[in-house]
């Protein structure tokens, strides 16, 4: 199986990186996941991927584990 380096993409206004990360932090408990992120491969190419909230919440709810080919 790949390894994938995905980050979460958001443009938050504040006044300092902590101020930052305390907002998308406050964003995450509060709100819907977030659908925008840049994901990096094993060969560090990075592709920027915005998800369908529809597919991704039909996704989210199969238990993906009890597919053989994860074993």
């Amino acid at each position: 199986m790949r390894k994938f380096n995905v980050i979460v993409t958001n443009e938050i206004e504040a006044d300092t990186a902590e101020e930052a990360a305390l907002l998308m932090y406050q964003e995450l408990t509060k709100g819907p996941p977030p659908l925008r992120f840049s994901v990096t491969d094993e060969s560090k190419s990075t592709t920027s991927i915005k998800l369908d909230r529809a597919k991704a919440d039909e996704f989210a709810s199969v238990d993906h584990t009890a597919d053989p080919g994860n074993w």
